[in-house]
């Protein structure tokens, strides 16, 4: 992603610090305003969680910096898939725009399309309309699928994303190994030794 630019490395990691710093202070704050009780209702236990302050406020904001981390990381995978571009662009092979994009599809846009659902969801959870009452079917099953899609993001699709990287990285190696040993062998070939008559 970086493209192996140490001010480009230095950035990212000064900025993923910053918004992993600020959002690990944000969730104890919000821990620390929230409270549990226990309910025996007809013999079934009933566990009620409540949030008071800013609780709200300090889970949308970790969302919020955790969205701008994502859009930096599309940003700069738009950049090098441009970058992509017009290299095969410069070598004129015939499959300049399959390449480039099959890449780009394979690896990122599957990834960023399910994050930005997933933000959708998580912004949309604190509508007023939508919380105003916690306890709703509506709210649960927005709720529930939510978190449905949010574990099939961290756990299916950013692991997925990570490998087909990978795998296309390999097999850029891969084909740059072929076409150098195809090449010192081509140069061998034409290589004349001049032997002498003192043998």
């Amino acid at each position: 992603m970086y493209q192996r630019s140490r001010k480009v490395l230095i950035f990212l990691v000064i900025i993923f610090l910053a918004i992993k710093i600020a959002n690990a202070v944000m969730v104890v704050m919000q821990m620390v305003q929230t409270s549990g009780e226990e309910f025996v209702l007809s013999g079934t236990y009933q566990c009620i969680v409540s949030s008071a302050g800013d609780a709200l406020f300090l889970s949308s904001m970790t969302w919020m910096l955790s969205t701008v981390w994502e859009v930096l990381a599309l940003c700069l995978a738009v950049w090098i898939a441009v970058k992509h571009f017009r290299e095969l662009r410069q070598h004129s092979t015939n499959n300049i725009i399959g390449d480039c994009f099959t890449v780009l599809m394979q690896t990122h846009v599957s990834y960023f399309a399910s994050y930005f659902a997933v933000s959708c969801f998580h912004f949309g959870l604190f509508s007023p309309t939508l919380s105003a009452d916690p306890y709703s079917l509506e709210y649960q099953i927005y709720v529930g699928l939510t978190q449905i899609f949010q574990v099939a993001q961290m756990f299916v699709l950013g692991p997925r994303l990570i490998l087909s990287i990978r795998e296309y990285n390999a097999k850029l190696v891969a084909d740059s190994d072929t076409a150098t040993a195809m090449t010192s062998i081509a140069f061998q070939e034409r290589v004349h030794v001049s032997t002498g008559s003192s043998v």
